[in-house]
């Protein structure tokens, strides 16, 4: 209703502005109610300003129709005093000078320093540049929503990480509870045959020393007897000298006792080498892989042994996107790639009826075609097929059904084979050229499980 009605139309005839307290005549015409005073006060006479037609009401009645139009207009028209103006001519910027890009007003228009310059309405150049900036803008706002879930995703990689943390701090209390259990046990065990020793030994000291005891009683005696004889009368000794000779000599002089030998506590039994003997017995409760999965780069539908060695499927599970992770959904990679040198592990994979055991490189797409980065050996539908980084692929005929896999990496020499440990059979070998890490590779489209074997632990001394 504001767009149809014009601002001269809501302006009075009198004071030739926008109606205030507006009142009605008889006549239909409106004014003022200040200006109509004002009027009547000047020509001395209750006439329409308009029509001339005499009222004759002394107080019109307010024409509210009108009154409500008026305000709803000064609200939506913009103050006057907020309207910028030219700064050189105080006129009103209607125009938008194309050569300045800055608005101007008439005055600027047909001044030297626009000479045959183009100019627009402010409101027709003010819409073509909203629209020139609105396309400016978009690529903004499609980088802020980016960058906004860029940080949902640093959200969710912090509540992720807080897991990670809290759950791999379990897992390490668990490992060192099971070795303090085992040092304690083994601390307990070495201290309980040292006390035996020392109960033994002490023992055998005091049956020893119960022996002496009986030994210095019974030569006490005699010796008492002897002198007792030696300090009596002559004749009174010479009486009992047979005696006392007999009984000195049924008492043989023998060699002195000695302290035996193994009587103190064997310390050297003991002490010698004790850290290297727990550690040497240790081997036996430990393991180790030469190969750790890592589940940075696990698919959704994985679940992984705590010791990080085995895989198997699962109901899927709301992973973080990080980059490293494959976006294939039963993957899983190892967590240290090899660039140099020779490395060799084996692959449990039993009743799996379809798995791929392989080595990716660093520069695999992860999101995409992982397996463009893939030198692989696959097994499905009871068959072997061996399978370059290119695509390109081998069938392989292979000898009953293998167990375990071992794939044996000679980085340097670019050489990739797999064979059966358990037959010690060859299955395949790819040669080529490595230029860049390679990291190990396990898939299982089956729900048997896939597991990295164990190494065989040793404890050897170079002397």
């Amino acid at each position: 209703m504001m767009a149809s009605c014009p601002e001269e139309d809501l302006c009075c005839s009198v004071c030739h502005d926008i109606y205030k307290n507006p009142v009605v005549l008889s006549c239909s015409h409106s004014f003022c109610k200040t200006c109509l005073q004002s009027w009547w006060k000047e020509k001395q006479t209750q006439e329409c300003p308009i029509c001339k037609r005499r009222s004759s009401k002394h107080e019109p009645p307010c024409n509210l129709v009108l009154k409500n139009l008026c305000e709803a207009f000064l609200l939506q028209k913009p103050s006057s005093d907020s309207e910028p103006l030219c700064s050189l001519h105080s006129e009103k910027l209607r125009l938008f000078c194309l050569d300045h890009q800055q608005p101007a007003c008439l005055v600027c228009r047909d001044s030297k320093k626009h000479t045959n310059h183009k100019f627009r309405p402010v409101d027709e150049a003010a819409q073509g540049l909203r629209e020139e900036l609105q396309k400016s803008l978009k690529p903004l706002k499609q980088k802020l929503q980016q960058i906004k879930k860029v940080k949902e995703k640093w959200n969710q990689a912090g509540l992720h990480t807080q897991s990670q943390a809290a759950n791999t701090e379990r897992q390490i209390k668990e490992q060192f509870k099971k070795l303090h259990q085992f040092l304690e046990e083994e601390e307990e065990a070495r201290i309980s045959a040292l006390r035996e020793e020392k109960e033994q030994k002490i023992q055998r000291m005091k049956e020893e020393m119960e022996v002496l005891s009986r030994e210095i009683a019974a030569l006490s005696d005699t010796v008492k007897a002897t002198e007792d004889d030696l300090r009596a009368a002559d004749v009174s000794f010479l009486t009992n000298y047979k005696t006392a000779v007999e009984r000195v000599q049924q008492l043989p002089l023998l060699e002195g006792p000695q302290l035996p030998s193994g009587a103190l506590i064997n310390v050297a039994k003991h002490l010698g080498n004790l850290s290297f003997n727990i550690w040497d017995k240790m081997k036996d409760m430990v393991s180790y892989s030469p190969v750790i999965l890592d589940p940075n780069t696990t698919g959704s539908y994985l679940v992984l042994s705590d010791d990080l060695t085995c895989m198997r499927r699962g109901e899927r599970q709301q992973l973080l996107d990080n980059p490293e992770r494959v976006n294939n959904l039963w993957s899983i990679l190892g967590s240290e790639g090899f660039n140099s040198g020779t490395h060799s592990w084996d692959v449990e994979v039993g009743k799996n009826s379809w798995w791929e055991v392989a080595v990716c490189e660093e520069s695999a797409v992860r999101k995409r075609d992982v397996e463009s980065g893939l030198w692989r050996i696959e097994f499905y539908k009871n068959k072997y097929k061996a399978y370059r980084a290119s695509g390109e692929h081998t069938d392989l005929l292979v000898e009953g059904w293998p167990q375990m896999i071992r794939v044996s990496l000679d980085w340097d020499r670019g050489k990739l084979s797999f064979s059966d440990p358990d037959t010690n059979t060859h299955i395949h070998t790819i040669m080529h050229t490595f230029t860049e890490k390679l990291f190990p590779y396990i898939y299982t489209g089956d729900l048997h499980p896939l597991k990295i074997s164990p190494a065989k632990v040793s404890v050897t001394v170079d002397l």
